[in-house]
């Protein structure tokens, strides 16, 4: 009984100061050697990769280690759609999303860092591609037109993204009713995938924070070699 009523009165308290919940998901640890210290849901947030890594982004390797033909497969693109590419680094996916969407359709390219955009911006022009618009967020915002988008992708970006809860929140006004979120993360549960552990995430972990923002969990795909494609939509 006493249980029941501590219970009780935290689910009244969480009503009460939807604020302080909110912030309750967040919490620190000592920084451990590639984080930042701070967690959401009691994972540790791993460090941001600078521009200065930007050379990584468009590794020879690439092609081999996640092919990017089987994620853009899995993404039901279309003719005309809206695209978010957040996280979206030197355009990497953005530039291949764009070809496959045609002329009528749009991909919003968000990053946090003007260099990184400067970068895709160059990659862009040389490449002949004219449907992608950079746009410049925030640690809180993905600068997103509202209920504009039909899907938004993050490729091993979420991850680092040092307020979680807040950009799931600002990607969920973005999409259109119906549209879908896709993350792309290294998988945890894999010891052979060789990423520093930070940088990698389980299939639950990930579902268990998407879906406390609201969005609701669709597929996870398990073609790809090293990474969990994990879908998710709104309602």
């Amino acid at each position: 009984m006493r249980r029941s009523i501590a219970c009780l009165a935290l689910c009244l308290l969480c009503a009460l100061q939807p604020g302080a919940a909110r912030e309750a998901a967040y919490g620190s640890v000592q920084p451990s050697r590639d984080g930042i210290g701070k967690t959401y849901m009691g994972r540790e947030i791993a460090q941001v990769m600078g521009y200065p890594g930007a050379d990584w982004l468009e590794r020879g390797s690439r092609e081999r280690e996640e092919r990017p033909e089987l994620l853009l497969a899995a993404l039901g693109l279309a003719p005309g759609m809206a695209v978010a590419d957040v996280g979206a680094g030197t355009g990497y996916h953005a530039g291949r999303i764009a070809e496959r969407i045609g002329g009528d359709g749009r991909v919003y390219a968000v990053d946090v860092q003007p260099q990184m955009l400067a970068l895709l911006e160059d990659s862009m022009r040389r490449r002949g591609v004219r449907n992608v618009q950079p746009v410049l967020g925030t640690a809180t915002d993905t600068g997103l037109p509202p209920g504009a988008i039909d899907l938004a992708l993050m490729v091993d970006v979420y991850h680092e993204l040092s307020h979680p809860r807040e950009i799931l929140e600002s990607v969920a006004r973005a999409l259109r009713p119906g549209g879908r979120l896709v993350l792309v993360e290294y998988r945890a549960e894999d010891e052979r995938v060789p990423i520093k552990p930070l940088h990698k995430m389980s299939e639950a972990g990930m579902r268990r924070e998407v879906e406390a923002s609201g969005l609701v969990w669709q597929q996870t795909v398990t073609t790809l070699p090293w990474q969990h494609v994990v879908i998710f939509r709104r309602p």
